[in-house]
């Protein structure tokens, strides 16, 4: 699994970190996505995939 992200879409919610704090976290300036693990190990797979699929802007996409 690789995570890309869509900072420009990023509304700052803060739900990824929320569910998957090892992997993401916010930027202190603007409170857009920063993505601390691009390759996320197995054991937070599936809360980086709750946190694609609750992020209201769309802005992490998995691949």
């Amino acid at each position: 699994m690789k995570i890309s992200v869509d900072t420009e879409s990023c509304v700052s919610s803060g739900q990824c970190v929320l569910l998957a704090p090892e992997t993401f976290d916010q930027n202190e300036e603007d409170g857009k996505v920063v993505v601390l693990a691009p390759e996320p190990p197995e054991g937070e797979r599936e809360a980086v995939r709750q946190a694609e699929l609750t992020c209201p802007a769309a802005a992490i996409r998995l691949t």
